[in-house]
């Protein structure tokens, strides 16, 4: 794997909050790498400025050690190895990827009012077995999101195959939309760093 510059986790307060699982060669598993760069992706679809906010978020928490700026934030989403331009000789460390769950939460938090009131509806309108379409801004949610999945995943990957229906793709999105709530809160990054590594810690 190449790539990576070794990071001291204690120069970066935030990082250093976050312990370091036990894995091989302490770089993430793919399914770490998938999950981190979706829920990057739900952000996206409900906050129309993320990508400058997370360019934002940088430096508010003092990650420009690990990322120094938007083309690294990129190169660090395409080791999702679901995506178009994913980056198969590079890997994630775990340093990176604290910063990734970093900007996310910030994010996250910062739309902790939104996300609820989404999931609200969606309640609302599962209770009544009516589609996420019956309410606009559910609606421009999931559609949103539809339209960055499918311009930046690789369709070829049947993984990614798998969602070619709206209907998938949107039950994919409204996972990810209670997930994202997961992340909000002040115990939030804690709780979703743990979460990425279920069932892969040796």
């Amino acid at each position: 794997m190449q790539g990576n510059r070794s990071i001291d986790d204690s120069t970066v307060p935030v990082l250093s909050s976050l312990g370091d699982p036990a894995l091989p060669n302490q770089v993430c598993p793919r399914r770490t790498r998938i999950q981190l760069d979706l829920m990057m992706l739900a952000l996206e679809a409900l906050d129309l400025n993320a990508s400058e906010n997370m360019l934002a978020s940088i430096q508010e928490l003092q990650l420009q050690p690990v990322i120094q700026n938007r083309v690294t934030l990129w190169k660090l989403r395409n080791t999702n190895p679901l995506r178009r331009y994913s980056r198969r000789s590079r890997s994630l460390s775990l340093s990176e990827a604290k910063a990734l769950v970093a900007i996310a939460c910030n994010l996250a938090r910062q739309q902790t009012a939104t996300i609820r009131q989404l999931l609200l509806v969606q309640e609302q309108l599962q209770s009544q077995q009516l589609s996420p379409n019956h309410n606009i801004q559910l609606a421009n949610y999931c559609e949103r999101f539809r339209a960055h999945f499918r311009s930046r995943m690789n369709s070829n990957r049947s993984a990614v195959a798998a969602y070619k229906d709206n209907e998938r793709l949107d039950e994919l999105a409204l996972d990810l939309l209670g997930q994202v709530l997961f992340c909000t809160g002040t115990a939030g990054i804690h709780r979703f760093w743990s979460s990425l590594f279920d069932g892969e810690v040796a």
